[in-house]
């Protein structure tokens, strides 16, 4: 992925997430990557991936279970503007 200069990454890579989940690519109860896998695809530091999914958690998109991963939310909460 090329990044945009002016924009942070981790809202960059945490849209890809965002617009994945709203397209069902991952589903209700699926996995979504982990650190590392966000790490690897997107090119980003550790830390920068931890952001992206703490900002998916507080969306209301994922929650984590410790030592499991983090999944999609059953039911996803409306996109803003609707």
């Amino acid at each position: 992925m090329e990044f945009a200069a002016n924009r942070p990454r981790w809202r960059q890579v945490h849209e890809v997430i965002v617009a994945r989940i709203r397209a069902a690519e991952y589903e209700p109860g699926t996995k979504v990557p982990s650190v590392v896998m966000l790490t690897n695809e997107f090119g980003i530091a550790n830390v920068t991936a931890q952001k992206v999914l703490r900002q998916l958690r507080a969306d209301g998109l994922v929650y984590t279970e410790i030592g499991m991963g983090s999944f999609v939310v059953d039911e996803l909460p409306p996109e803003p503007g609707e």
